[in-house]
């Protein structure tokens, strides 16, 4: 078995996102955690990114990678 971990970038919306998204993207981090899974992200500190990475934490284990310019 190989001991890579697949990566699942999750990127949109910052302040303008709607409160569905928001949600949606939570429910996304938390998943994409639970499966052992990296989540990449722009590392906007708002929206749909902030709100995945707020689910993937939840999890024990996590690893979330925010990428600022």
């Amino acid at each position: 078995m190989s001991s890579r971990r697949a990566v699942v970038g999750v990127m949109g919306a910052g302040e303008g996102a709607s409160a569905e998204a928001v949600s949606l993207a939570e429910e996304l981090g938390e998943c994409i955690s639970t499966r052992g899974w990296v989540l990449l992200t722009g590392g906007r500190p708002a929206g749909v990114m902030a709100a995945a990475s707020r689910g993937a934490v939840r999890v024990e284990g996590h690893l979330v990678v925010g990428v600022l310019p």
